[in-house]
């Protein structure tokens, strides 16, 4: 058990925005977690980007989903109620195109969830996404309209793409913010060596970012307000890492693509280690 935001979670490992969908398959892996993350969700619905969409690199996964969903009515109507069935622990992942769009879903959903993850960190959007984190002024601006519309904890999920994280973090707080999650996916591409052009331009996750994410995450350790921490998360040591860096709690992304149920070890393992770890 642990307490975030004057709240009580079961555990500290926590869904991923975007892997797990609305995490209504895998009802078992949903149900043991300590919360949510929502897939990504805009004011109107959306395709998202055309295939190829995940490409499986060496140490990790270049994905370009675009932000597929149904649209906020659509969720809150229909998905949402499904979603509280099974975890009321929601922080719906809201990604907005202008700084108004973020304000109006989160006005569409009011109270009916824990809180809200502002994302403005995808880099698999033309407008909006990277583009809005890696300018602290923008984030800022975002942050302090939708602080005027919820009274719910707030997280804004950083990029740490040309960026750097701590001053679009501070921004964040200091705008209103009740926490941060991070990293985003970072900036990543492959080619197709016999026609010579990009097979996919995306997000990269998995392995290969873990060592930048856990420096991330422990840069921004001594601001002392919860940070969620993630990128390469595959098992209970690597979850553990980041607790040591200054996480307060983790989300699972890409592990569960290999595994659905993998969030079942990885809180096993965690709790091992947590365990083990107040005796050193």
């Amino acid at each position: 058990m642990i307490e975030l935001f004057d709240l009580k979670f079961k555990n500290p490992v926590f869904l991923a925005s975007g892997v797990f969908g609305f995490g209504l398959k895998y009802k078992l892996v949903t149900r043991a977690v300590g919360g949510i993350f929502t897939k990504g969700i805009t004011l109107l619905p959306r395709m998202g980007n055309p295939p190829p969409r995940i490409y499986e690199t060496c140490a990790g996964v270049i994905n370009s989903v675009g932000l597929e969903n149904p649209g906020v009515k659509e969720f809150k109507k229909h998905i949402l109620p499904k979603i509280r069935k099974i975890n009321n622990r929601i922080f719906v992942n809201v990604a907005g195109f202008s700084v108004e769009e973020y304000a109006q879903i989160i006005e569409e959903i009011g109270d009916t969830v824990t809180g809200f993850e502002l994302n403005v960190s995808c880099p698999n959007v033309k407008e909006g996404g990277a583009l809005f984190g890696q300018n602290p002024k923008m984030v800022a601006k975002i942050v302090k309209i939708v602080r005027k519309k919820t009274k719910l904890p707030l997280i804004v999920k950083l990029t740490a793409n040309f960026c750097d994280p701590m001053i679009v973090a501070k921004a964040s707080l200091e705008s209103g913010a009740d926490g941060i999650s991070l990293i985003n996916t970072i900036y990543g591409m492959a080619f197709d060596i016999h026609t010579k052009k990009p097979i996919i331009r995306g997000g990269l996750s998995g392995p290969a970012i873990k060592p930048f994410a856990l420096y991330c995450v422990h840069r921004l350790k001594d601001l002392k307000v919860p940070i969620i921490g993630m990128g390469g998360i595959m098992s209970g040591s690597d979850a553990y890492e980041f607790i040591l860096a200054g996480a307060s709690a983790v989300a699972i992304g890409t592990a569960v693509l290999r595994d659905p149920y993998a969030p079942l070890r990885i809180i096993k393992e965690l709790n091992f280690l947590l365990e083990r770890g107040k005796n050193v």
